[in-house]
């Protein structure tokens, strides 16, 4: 799909440059009927969320409802269905051994190891639709509004409108964001309702602008705390600057209309939070993440930090996972080769080459007198913006595209800035600008027939719009058979020496106890003998993970069974 999409922008050029007026009519008609829709600005950002709802839900039949793979996936799950109960954490279970797995606490309680926000998305769909997917599908409706929404204030509103469209085609369709469990719409939301706020504030002082800056920093805190922290500090800046500049309001209206109210509501969300970390963790100023790094990790999150000593693991998978994987991962991607790889992934989820395009461009787009001082300040503000995000952002050890997440308005208003340059190139920007829209068009209709028409999609886990995400190893099928089978069951799943951690099966619900599947890690005879006793009114079932394929068994649920091996 990449190498169509290339395939396609090259022809856009060629075409540029022989045939600029193609379609120029109806391009025209068509523009003058979407300016005026987009000076509806608040009918525009509805339509673009519910456009992008109906789009999710109209590709349900290729795209069906996803079935979670990924570890990050199951302890989002885990949060949605701790909440969807009205919990904010869980105890620790008296057999928690056998239930250590990746993106899971344990202890000091059993929870979710990562912020709250994409967790409560997911609960809210499934209290309100009755599955936690149709909470993504609502994050990705949102996401796209509010980068309409954000785009309307830095930019005229056709061309947020066009950005919408973009956000649509790019990240509401296809992509891990919208069919997966793991998120990336909520901290793009919380991104655009910040940045979106800023220019408004500084024009109109509106109280409810200040609270939707107040919302989007929220947002930034429950979902990506450190890249909401460097965003957040850069509006902050920002603000205070357009506050205290030359055309400042009045200190009345300022500490009125803008301080007072945003300070408020911040403090009562990070009151909120404390108060959730002081119920998972034991202490308001301390993460979830904070204890599964301390608890399992070698590598460090951070690039200034050191590689931890060994801790003492209970399962050789989990020690595989964090002390060889993790850590080969780490060593990667402070190599110079790894940096690149991050710009790779980067560039690859959010622009691709259609939306490279514009920026290489601009040497020909560019007035011949142009110098760093003709940049406008909309440019000027979103380029240090930006630059501040990515020398941030660099000092990660690890990366994935959601890490950017709180940036996409961001890098669509570069990207539409670009566009509008580029449309100063005579006939041929014009054709490609319109190109550039067309194309978004029609590689997503292209995705949506890649089976029919024998498309070939590469597979990755931070899936883009043009690739597949990871394939099932069959954890979903054997659960759904369990469900079927009258009573409650035990998986005691056992693992080769050389079992890929990736496919991890030990996942369960908030409440294992009340469960209908329970499943378990295998550890040793005496353990696991406890753990049947413990579990002694339900079927008993031994899964071989690594045979091909997957091998259950049910045993008698005797102590003395699993003790003496059968």
């Amino acid at each position: 799909m990449l190498c169509i999409e290339a395939a396609l922008v090259l022809l856009s050029l060629v075409i540029a440059f022989i045939y600029p007026s193609l379609g120029s009519h109806w391009f025209e008609k068509l523009e003058q009927r979407l300016s005026q829709l987009s000076r509806r600005q608040a009918l525009s950002v509805i339509l673009i969320g519910t456009t992008a709802l109906g789009l999710r839900a109209a590709l349900l039949p290729i795209e069906p409802i996803p079935e979670p793979i990924v570890h990050d996936e199951f302890g989002y799950l885990l949060a949605a269905d701790t909440f969807a109960h009205g919990r904010l954490t869980n105890p620790t279970h008296p057999m928690w051994v056998h239930f250590e797995s990746f993106s899971i606490l344990q202890k000091p309680t059993y929870q979710c190891f990562a912020q709250p926000a994409q967790g409560m998305m997911l609960a809210f769909g499934k209290v309100v639709f009755g599955h936690p997917f149709w909470g993504v599908w609502l994050s990705v409706g949102l996401m796209c509004a509010a980068i309409t929404w954000m785009l309307q204030g830095w930019l005229p509103p056709e061309w947020a409108l066009l950005g919408g469209v973009i956000a649509i085609l790019r990240f509401g369709a296809f992509g891990y964001w919208a069919n997966s469990y793991w998120g990336g719409s909520v901290a793009a939301i919380g991104g655009a309702l910040a940045l979106g706020a800023l220019p408004r504030i500084t024009d109109s002082h509106r109280i409810g602008d200040a609270l939707a800056m107040g919302l989007g920093l929220a947002l930034l805190a429950n979902s990506r705390p450190y890249e909401g922290f460097i965003l957040g500090a850069s509006i902050a800046v920002a603000l205070l600057t357009g506050l205290l500049g030359k055309n400042r309001p009045s200190l009345s209206i300022s500490l009125g209309h803008v301080i007072l109210p945003l300070t408020l509501l911040v403090a009562l969300i990070a009151a909120g939070l404390g108060y959730y970390l002081w119920r998972v963790t034991g202490s308001p100023f301390r993460m979830p993440y904070q204890i599964e790094q301390e608890t399992y990790a070698v590598a460090p999150y951070m690039a200034w930090q050191h590689t931890r000593p060994y801790p003492l693991y209970n399962n050789p998978v989990i020690e595989k996972m964090y002390a060889k994987e993790a850590l080969a991962g780490y060593e990667f991607f402070r190599s110079p080769l790894g940096q690149l790889a991050k710009c790779y992934l980067a560039w690859d989820f959010f622009l691709g080459p259609v939306l490279t395009l514009p920026f290489l461009l601009l040497v020909f787009a560019l007035p011949r007198d142009f110098t760093w001082r003709t940049i406008g300040s909309t440019t000027w503000a979103l380029l240090v913006f930006a630059g501040i995000f990515i020398a941030g952002t660099a000092l990660e050890s690890f990366y994935n595209a959601h890490y950017s997440a709180p940036i996409t308005a961001l890098i669509l208003g570069l990207v539409l800035l670009a566009m509008r340059q580029l449309r100063h190139w005579g006939r041929p920007g014009v054709f490609l600008t319109r190109a550039i829209l067309t194309i978004c068009i029609l590689t997503v209709g292209l995705r949506a027939a890649t089976r029919p028409l024998h498309i070939p999609l590469s597979e990755f886990y931070e899936f883009a719009w043009h690739q597949k995400g990871p394939t099932s190893f069959g954890r979903a099928v054997i659960q759904r058979q369990l469900e079927q089978l009258p009573g409650r069951h035990l998986v005691i799943v056992h693992y080769q020496t050389d079992h890929e951690p990736f496919a991890e099966w030990v996942y369960n619900d908030a409440d294992i106890d009340k469960s209908k599947v329970a499943w378990a890690r295998q550890i040793d005879h005496d353990r696991d003998a406890k753990l049947v006793d413990y579990f002694h009114d339900r079927h008993i079932w031994i899964l071989d993970a690594d045979e091909n394929p997957p091998k259950l068994t049910e045993l008698p649920s005797s102590a003395s069974a699993i003790a003496e091996g059968k």
